[in-house]
């Protein structure tokens, strides 16, 4: 039961989806992370303006994130890394499964890791948001937040991106196709988390639902 771990006052304005217990990791675990999510969740206001400007980088809504956990040190971060492959010889031609010390030859393969980087990264949980990019970003994001964790470097992610029910809003604003059905949002998201394109990494999936915006009636 979600309620158990997520301000009860946060289900107003935001979608919930749970895959691989993210959300009992992150209560767990993580209690301070956890925390401050929640604490940008609730300072989060959206206003009819915001939505009407302009998309990517342009866009004042990403930099509200930037602002809001940059402070507590969380940080964008991008990993490479290289991979060691070592031989190692069996002993001899009669001992089956014993094998030297020392390898006979090693082999180094440069950039096997390379440019995969997340929004925003503190102690071992990933955060990315996604509010109006191609819908392909969500398969850049699941691979990335993927291979930190078989690295070892992130337990549990969390995708904040935008509910379908901001249609409502963006039909009245006659904006609707700034924000199509090939850009990201929760059901572009949903679709790839249930073919688990995560890998095994948790994660908790959120949506902006039209109570974040303020001046919207």
């Amino acid at each position: 039961m979600l309620s158990k771990y997520i301000d009860n006052d946060l289900f107003s304005r935001y979608e919930f989806h749970n895959y691989g217990h993210a959300v009992e990791i992150l209560h767990e675990a993580y209690p301070t992370e956890w925390a401050e999510l929640q604490e940008c969740l609730h300072n989060l206001t959206l206003t009819l303006s915001d939505l009407q400007k302009a998309g990517g980088n342009e866009s004042p809504i990403p930099k509200k994130f930037d602002n809001a956990l940059y402070p507590y040190g969380w940080r964008e971060i991008r990993i490479s890394g290289d991979l060691t492959v070592k031989k190692y010889p069996r002993q001899t031609a009669q001992r089956r499964g014993r094998f030297a010390d020392e390898p006979y030859e090693i082999e180094n393969i440069p950039g096997y890791i390379d440019g995969h980087n997340i929004d925003f990264l503190k102690n071992k949980v990933a955060f990315d948001l996604e509010w109006n990019s191609k819908d392909q970003t969500f398969d850049r994001d699941l691979l990335a937040m993927r291979t930190y964790y078989d690295c070892g470097l992130i337990s549990v992610g969390v995708i904040v991106t935008r509910s379908e029910e901001l249609n409502e809003i963006f039909k009245s604003l006659g904006i609707l196709a700034k924000y199509g059905a090939s850009t990201t949002w929760m059901g572009k998201l949903q679709s790839r988390l249930d073919s688990r394109r995560n890998g095994g990494c948790p994660i908790l999936a959120i949506g902006i639902r039209k109570g974040c915006v303020i001046d919207y009636e």
